[in-house]
């Protein structure tokens, strides 16, 4: 049983963290404008803006320490990532479970965070939201779908995407699942490890990632099969494929879902492409993870 969704009001207190790698000062500013624009209280964390060793934002038990402090603080309301790039997985080891289970709130982010996804999912059972992030996207005028943002994080109405959001069918069906998942190549590096996805329930996977080939996709999506993580799932989303297309390249969209369909051409359940979550430029749509959901044709629903 999953803690239930936590939801943000118009006035919540929202804290600015980045728990990958460095973000731009400019850009956190603009998107704590936006947010506070929005009604939001948004608190940058005192390692928010740090920069390096390498390209990390900061130490690792710096970033820690902030994780903990906006778990800890019952003032703030929701945590939400900065931007991603890579080093959400090296703070898996370090965090506390049992502080997060007692404090359970909105955390919201994407790409590397997969990471603190699955953690928070597999460890403390806590839906969280595969979300547009403050540098990112809140910082560009057209980043964020606002329609799934509230039904997704205000839970104002039932939240739901359809053909208008970019999903397409490429195998017809009907299933219900609990909505998790990610980006690919982060749920596949997890793999035997303590922290790869632990599937014990119906599951709609959702699926997308960045500048990542058909040959790649085909490699790890059999990967995931192989190991058994696709024996729980019923239906498969993935994102929208444009992120991994080179408009100068040898590769097309067509060579993409052909790759996919390659991969899972025994997966028995229904499977759609399209779906404009994660790496997109503009109108970022967001996806509440660990909520249960019916996935038919062309829409996803909870």
């Amino acid at each position: 049983m999953s803690t239930p969704r936590p939801k943000l009001k118009q006035e919540s207190r929202i804290a600015l963290v980045s728990p990958a790698s460095a973000a731009k000062s400019d850009l956190v500013a603009q998107g704590s404008a936006a947010l506070r624009a929005y009604g939001y209280d948004p608190i940058i964390m005192p390692h928010a803006l740090d920069r390096g060793p390498l390209y990390y934002a900061g130490t690792a038990a710096n970033r820690v320490a902030d994780l903990h402090a906006a778990f800890a603080d019952p003032t703030i309301d929701a945590i939400l990532c900065t931007r991603g790039g890579w080093g959400s997985a090296e703070l898996l080891p370090l965090l506390d479970a049992s502080l997060i289970r007692a404090n359970p709130k909105v955390f919201a982010g994407y790409s590397d965070h997969t990471s603190l996804h699955l953690y928070l999912w597999n460890l403390c059972k806590l839906p969280t939201f595969y979300a547009p992030m403050a540098a990112a996207d809140w910082s560009n005028p057209d980043g964020v779908d606002h329609r799934t943002w509230r039904a997704a994080l205000h839970a104002d109405t039932p939240w739901s995407v359809n053909a208008a959001d970019g999903i397409r069918t490429l195998k017809p069906g009907r299933a219900e699942g609990r909505l998790l998942g990610g980006c690919l190549s982060i749920l596949t590096e997890s793999l035997g490890t303590p922290y790869a996805l632990n599937l014990t329930e119906p599951t709609i996977l959702f699926l997308e990632d960045i500048n990542t080939k058909p040959y790649q996709w085909d490699r790890m999506l059999n990967h995931l099969r192989l190991a058994g993580q696709l024996d729980q799932v019923r239906g498969i989303v993935f994102g929208d494929p444009s992120a991994n297309i080179d408009p100068n390249g040898p590769f097309e969209i067509a060579l993409l879902e052909a790759a996919c369909l390659h991969a899972l051409q025994t997966f028995p359940g229904p499977i759609t492409i399209g779906l404009q979550s994660g790496h997109m430029n503009q109108h970022n749509r967001s996806i509440p993870l660990g909520t249960w959901v019916t996935m038919e044709d062309d829409k996803l629903s909870e």
